[in-house]
């Protein structure tokens, strides 16, 4: 199991998730361009020590992540407001990738297009969205249960 994070903006949620990833033993996937250095404060304070124990790849484009994912012939599960399958309903497997995008902005078109599938969490439909860190702790709990 992985977790990309698409053009993370707030340092603060990207250290949360991944220390999530290092306490749960998940490689944690950046595609630049990020909207903060690695160096910004909140972000190492989010982290705090778990920065160290978490297998962080880094890919410099969305360009270069795609090649990546489509090379290693890895499924792509993103993360929606505007998914038709609920999160619990669909079907993970152990190798997945499980894509969150900007919590400003989700993933432009031709990036969802790419997608191998598209699941969302279902909230109030009169509020806006779930913070990026509480989606992705629900998303990969519910994916860990099924294939662990």
């Amino acid at each position: 199991m992985r977790l990309a994070l698409y053009q993370p903006d707030i340092p603060q949620n990207t250290g949360t998730i991944l220390r999530l990833c290092a306490c749960l033993d998940v490689e944690a996937h950046i595609i630049e361009p990020a909207g903060f250095p690695v160096s910004d404060r909140h972000f190492r304070r989010a982290g705090m020590d778990y920065l160290d124990q978490v297998s962080i790849v880094r890919h410099d484009s969305w360009g270069h992540f795609a090649r990546w994912h489509t090379e290693q012939h890895l499924r792509l599960v993103l993360f929606t407001t505007k998914g038709a399958t609920p999160y619990l309903e669909h079907r993970y497997a152990a190798d997945d990738i499980l894509l969150f995008g900007r919590e400003s902005a989700g993933v432009p078109d031709d990036v969802a297009a790419t997608a191998d599938a598209r699941v969302v969490i279902p909230i109030r439909p009169d509020l806006r969205s779930l913070n990026l860190a509480m989606a992705a702790a629900m998303a990969l709990g519910e994916a860990l249960r099924q294939t662990r």
